[in-house]
């Protein structure tokens, strides 16, 4: 049996009855009942996933998957290829928009090289390694590259059955690293020239959205940009005719090495019974793949925010999920899944510190 085949035998729908347990306990809380909406609910999600009304409060991470993709060349991006190294090197250094808001977070960063074409420094590992909670990993950037990005989609597939599969174990791998370390919540995030024409197509197959809904413009494209990545998106899907029936099929096809890769996070981190932040578009396309291989995935699923990619709609509608936040945000990088973890904590805040009717010595409402 595979790591694929024995992860998704291992993950087991949440606990129902530790949310409706967490519930009754919120209700005893001084507030009207319900009256803290959202944060309530989420305390409940959180309640079913670790099977008890009294989740710990946990230590945070965030990993972001980096690759390249073949169909830049189509001309699909405002930035030329030779960004993604770039960017994993400002990760490694620490000066990107997700360590800025990891730090704040106290959440460490977990950076892989699942494909990046060129080359990026790792740099001062003593510098890195100087704080746990330094919004920088103490493996500053992983290499686990599956190839020099992946191939042009629209000529035929971005990659192998098999190649898939290994991005797939690698993501599976680091879930089950960061839950042997005590780690309790997991965001995920990307960055990849080119990747949101990837998770364009894979929402357009596995949605059955026509491409032109679907498809945004990504790093900020002009009209023309758009309809380039349009038409690339639909040659591509004409040229490999992806089986929406066979998800792996479709990830090979259209997919990318970091897209993978996060959606073995996600399998590896419902195997291992741990909440997920999703960020937004491209982390919601590798959702998508997770869900449709194993779909008691779903219930570990948390949807950080909404982008404005209109692909990203469609992935929400799909999975049944809410936003936690609206904020205008198209970074990616797990940037969303990052400041979302603040509404993590204080769900469960609410549960553990908030006084009960009773002990405040203050009349219960009905």
């Amino acid at each position: 049996m595979t790591l694929l085949e024995e992860t998704c035998r291992a993950i087991v729908p949440v606990d129902d009855e530790a949310a409706r347990r967490m519930q009754q306990l919120l209700d005893d809380k001084t507030k009207p009942r319900g009256s803290l909406g959202v944060l309530e609910d989420l305390a409940c999600r959180m309640a079913a996933i670790y099977r008890t009304e009294a989740p710990p409060l946990p230590r945070k991470a965030v990993v972001v998957m980096a690759a390249d993709h073949g169909v830049a060349e189509e001309g699909v991006s405002a930035y030329p290829s030779e960004v993604t190294a770039q960017m994993v090197q400002n990760f490694a250094a620490g000066g990107a928009a997700i360590n800025v808001l990891a730090r704040q977070a106290e959440a460490r960063v977990v950076v892989v090289d699942m494909g990046v074409r060129g080359v990026w420094r790792a740099g001062s590992r003593e510098r890195l390694e100087s704080s746990h909670h330094s919004g920088r990993s103490r493996d500053p950037a992983r290499q686990a590259s599956l190839g020099s990005g992946t191939a042009n989609f629209t000529r035929g597939p971005a990659m192998s059955k098999e190649t898939a599969v290994r991005g797939l174990e690698i993501g599976i791998g680091v879930a089950g690293e960061l839950a042997a370390e005590g780690t309790g919540l997991l965001g995920i995030g990307d960055m990849g020239i080119a990747n949101t024409t990837s998770a364009s197509a894979l929402t357009a197959v596995l949605c059955g959205e026509a491409v032109e809904r679907v498809t945004g413009r990504g790093t900020g494209i002009d009209d023309a940009g758009r309809q380039r990545k349009i038409q690339a998106i639909e040659r591509a899907l004409a040229v490999n005719r992806p089986n929406p029936a066979d998800p792996l099929d479709v990830l090979a096809k259209v997919g990318g090495f970091e897209i993978a890769g996060l959606a073995g996070v996600l399998l590896g981190a419902a195997a291992r019974r741990l909440p997920v932040l999703l960020d937004g578009f491209i982390t919601g396309a590798a959702a998508l793949i997770a869900v449709r291989l194993c779909p008691a995935v779903r219930g570990y699923l948390i949807a950080s925010h909404r982008s404005v990619e209109p692909g990203h709609q469609a992935i929400l509608r799909d999975l049944e999920l809410r936003p936690l936040l609206d904020l205008d945000l198209r970074l990616g990088e797990g940037t969303g899944a990052v400041l979302a973890m603040y509404l993590v904590e204080a769900s469960l805040r609410i549960a553990h510190e908030m006084a009960t009717f009773t002990a405040a010595g203050v009349t219960s409402i009905p």
